[in-house]
């Protein structure tokens, strides 16, 4: 029997589009945010997501839909998915504060049966090694056997006009076949398509390699850009023409950043600073503070006149009408503006590398030192 009671924890740009299809799917859909300020604009039908207008507040509010800060209200829950941010800690790894605080919510919500679903960007083994043990000792009961648990990792691309919840593809990888059974049938009354992943380990790679992908094409690109000015080539009739190529290339364009809400709150994501990490090669190029804030960046050359649509960094005609969700979402300072948040505000030299990785390299050098030295 499809679940019927759906509780979304963090009402921000992926759990609130999710809570609307869910509304709009049938289900009897509940919001917990820890901002009463959120809470009380849903309730009052305004929207605080770029990419969710108050009319679809407002069609989810007629559903049924409840947005509340006290987990009371909510009862016991048939789906519980999790969609609270993971920025950087003061250390540079991720901080799973948020994650840990929802895991212990839902796990007083849970009942057997009920799907738990993580889809916070974080490194592989999270569901696993963080959240399961917190649901099980929260809630008394055993991931797999007794409810299910599942990591699917958000997907959302604010200001796409083209593909929203419904008909990206999503991801679902459980802690056992199971848990992946219970989440496909779930995500499959509410996405277009799901893909399942062989575990949540593999689901959570899956959306480190999708970041990961974006952010080193963004920044080669953009360094390409200065290397091609030094040459008086034209890097975007260049990559026009190696566009044509039908397999083995896709075209990024020259851009302020990676930008987004993904990346530049965690670009060291993708060098799994998890409890096993063992990768000491970062990928950090296009980060916020470390892309060099070059205001060549921001336009052709006069005399060229190429059109070209926009991929990776922002350009085209798509640029302007998301400049101000661009801002708000860490552009490097002096290209779009004032980079936001913590992170953008602390200084660090291009190219170092974050302090985990850097003990971890000192440490392999005095194990195994290079030849000739002493």
């Amino acid at each position: 029997m499809p679940a019927q009671n759906v509780l979304v924890i963090g009402l921000g740009y992926v759990g609130l589009p999710l809570a609307i299809q869910a509304a709009r799917s049938g289900f009897r859909v509940t919001g917990l945010d820890t901002s009463e300020k959120i809470v009380a604009g849903l309730t009052a039908g305004r929207s605080h997501v770029d990419d969710v207008t108050d009319a679809e507040v407002a069609e989810m509010l007629a559903a049924g839909f409840l947005a509340t800060t006290d987990e009371a209200e909510a009862g016991p829950q048939d789906v519980i998915v999790i969609c609270v941010p993971t920025p950087l800690s003061d250390a540079d790894g991720p901080d799973l504060s948020a994650v840990r605080a929802a895991a212990q919510t839902a796990g007083r919500l849970l009942r057997a049966g009920t799907l738990v679903s993580l889809e916070s960007t974080t490194y592989p083994g999270t569901t696993e090694e963080v959240v399961r043990p917190l649901l099980e000792k929260a809630s008394g009961l055993n991931a797999g056997t007794d409810f299910w648990l599942a990591f699917s990792p958000e997907r959302i691309d604010p200001g796409n006009p083209v593909y929203g919840f419904r008909n990206t593809p999503k991801i679902v990888g459980g802690l056992t076949p199971a848990c992946t059974d219970a989440a496909e049938v779930f995500y499959g009354q509410i996405c277009d398509q799901v893909v399942r992943a062989k575990s949540a380990r593999e689901a959570e790679m899956a959306k480190l390699l999708e970041n990961t992908y974006r952010h080193v094409n963004i920044a080669l690109v953009n360094e390409m850009l200065i290397f091609c000015r030094e040459l008086d080539v034209d890097l975007w009739d260049a990559i026009r023409c190696a566009a044509t190529k039908p397999f083995g290339f896709q075209p990024f364009y020259p851009g302020p950043g990676v930008g987004g809400h993904c990346i530049p709150h965690r670009p060291e994501l993708p060098v799994l600073q998890g409890p096993h990490a063992r990768l000491p090669i970062p990928v950090r190029r296009a980060g916020p503070g470390d892309q060099r804030p070059d205001a060549r960046l921001r336009h052709r050359p006069r005399r060229r006149t190429t059109q070209h649509p926009r991929q990776g960094g922002q350009r085209g005609e798509g640029a302007a009408a998301r400049r101000d969700l661009q801002a708000r979402h860490r552009r490097p300072a002096g290209i779009t503006g004032p980079a936001a948040g913590p992170q953008a505000a602390r200084p660090r030299r291009s190219g170092q590398l974050p302090r985990p990785v850097r003990a971890r390299l000192a440490g392999r050098r005095a194990r195994h030192p290079a030849r000739g030295e002493s």
